[in-house]
């Protein structure tokens, strides 16, 4: 009888086990990094106030670069350099036809001009980040400095994220843009589309732009995450979360789309 009882109480619990619904041990992450930092302070400082670790990416060539890398690495937010690629033009911007010896000038100016950076993610970019031999000397040079990559993902023809893994590079690509078609409506909607993908496939990777509409929306939203079953993360959490691997792009409609920049 006592034997039968016990057998009785171990199946009991195991069928306990086995009833615990998923919801409870799934995990969805998100990971938001806002671009073109560094033009407007007033403006760029509710990036600072969002509710949580937002990924500051500052573009080198404008006015208050430095001095928001400064503000945004005491704010405690991880800031990374905005890297200007062709289409991209100016003073830092990488192009295909120039030497590798002028695109590590380029670099180590852009890095002079936004101190704090823990990696780069690419401005544009949608001709250079499908150049296969520039691209690898970026992962390399990026490993030497012990700085991570994220690809932007402006192109499906991009191999910037495939370099960066063959070399075991820290990297993470984006998923879904926020942002290109500039109203609260549909950037809510993008948003609500990366919570969704983060439920599917465990993470999702949001890049947004300081546009009033999309502080508005965000500022709206980022506090319900936890109530949708999200947790938002850093970036250099997510890529310890994603090991590196890379997932698909999403546009609007769901499918790999890049985002007009």
């Amino acid at each position: 009888m006592r034997f039968a009882l016990i057998i009785a109480v171990l199946c009991s619990l195991a069928g306990v086990a086995h009833a615990t619904p998923a919801s409870e041990t799934h995990k969805a992450y998100l990971t938001l990094i806002i671009d073109d930092l560094g033009q407007n302070l007033p403006r760029d400082r509710r990036v600072l106030a969002l509710p949580g670790p937002v990924t500051t990416a500052i573009m080198p060539d404008t006015p208050h670069a430095a001095e928001f890398a400064r503000e945004a690495h005491k704010a405690g937010k991880i800031v990374i350099l905005h890297m200007p690629m062709d289409p991209a033009t100016g003073p830092f911007a990488w192009h295909p036809e120039l030497p590798i010896e002028e695109l590590g000038k380029r670099l180590e100016a852009a890095f002079d001009a936004v101190p704090f950076t823990a990696g780069i993610n690419n401005h544009m970019g949608s001709r250079m980040t499908a150049q296969p031999q520039a691209m690898a000397w970026l992962m390399g040079e990026l490993q030497r400095r012990h700085k991570f990559f994220v690809d932007s993902r402006t192109s499906a023809q991009t191999v910037a994220a495939a370099e960066a893994q063959k070399i075991g590079l820290a990297s993470v690509s984006r998923d879904v843009f926020l942002d290109d078609e500039r109203t609260e409506a549909a950037i809510t909607t993008q948003l609500q589309t990366a919570i969704k993908l983060a439920h599917k496939q465990g993470s999702a990777v949001m890049i947004g732009h300081p546009y009033p509409q999309t502080l508005a929306v965000l500022e709206r939203e980022l506090p319900k995450l936890k109530a949708q079953g999200v947790e938002w993360i850093d970036i250099k959490s997510m890529i310890s979360v994603r090991s590196n691997r890379a997932m698909a792009g999403h546009g609007r409609d769901g499918t790999y789309r890049p985002a007009p920049r």
